[in-house]
């Protein structure tokens, strides 16, 4: 018992202590990652953003049920620097914010060839701005969205049904101390059309599957011990659905779109 007391004592002394917080990379689609990184003792935020060097992309994050939501926090690449905006509600093109918060770090064009671009860039937790949304280190996940131009341009347009995405939940694992936690495990691709995977490196036993209103739909058991564990939900409906992941120890609980 004691030894247990003073394996518990040192874990949540670890999690007391932990300065940094990650969803780490998230493949929003072909030629397109993000990367969200809390630092606790500096109170900034790194975003590690990639997409095509050719066109805008975007991300929105926060909190949120949709993409292009009015007063939503957004980065866009405009083909010189990240832009600071916000939006103003589907169908109209952000408006840039009067201070740009987030500061360069670098900006890559690390694939001419594959015309593909990476940024790198931080910003305080809190600005000060309303516009802008407000870190906040304790929270466990973040909603993300992601858009790009469907051609080369960097004129702000229709971005089409296929160059859009929305992410739900998105969890922050703290570096270091939760890459063994289910709470570290990521769902991915978000949304699919029902083939996911979800990337673990803690042993998970089932999954159940619930609708986005509680309904139980059913469980799938997980015989695969490997990091990456792909499952197919392709058989139902259309929708949000949320998902259960457990263990022996713990359990979690995951959105996912099925479109």
């Amino acid at each position: 018992m004691k030894k247990k007391i003073t394996l518990l004592f040192i874990f949540v002394a670890a999690l007391l202590n932990a300065q940094q917080k990650s969803t780490g990379v998230i493949n929003l689609t072909t030629n397109m990652t993000a990367n969200m990184t809390l630092d606790n003792g500096t109170s900034l935020v790194t975003l590690t953003l990639s997409g095509p060097n050719d066109r805008w992309f975007a991300l929105q994050f926060g909190s949120f049920s949709g993409g292009m939501e009015a007063g939503a926090d957004l980065v866009y690449w405009n083909g010189s620097i990240l832009v600071d905006a916000r939006h103003n509600g589907i169908g109209n093109p952000p408006t840039n914010d009067t201070t740009n918060n987030w500061t360069l770090v670098t900006n890559t064009d690390n694939s001419p060839s594959a015309g593909l671009r990476t940024l790198v860039y931080t910003r305080p937790f809190s600005t000060g701005d309303s516009n802008d949304f407000t870190f906040n280190f304790a929270n466990s996940d973040i909603d993300l969205a992601w858009a790009r131009f469907s051609s080369a341009s960097f004129a702000l347009s229709y971005h089409g049904a296929t160059n859009r995405g929305v992410l739900l939940d998105t969890t922050f694992a703290i570096l270091g101390l939760d890459d063994f936690s289910l709470n570290a495990s990521r769902v991915y691709p978000n949304p699919s059309t029902g083939n996911f995977t979800i990337a673990t490196k803690t042993f998970l036993n089932t999954i159940d599957v619930y609708t986005i209103n509680g309904v139980f739909v059913k469980t799938i058991k997980v015989d695969d011990t490997s990091e990456n564990v792909e499952f197919n939900l392709s058989g139902l409906p259309i929708g949000v659905y949320l998902l259960e992941l457990k263990n022996d120890k713990e359990k979690i609980w995951k959105k996912v779109i099925i479109e």
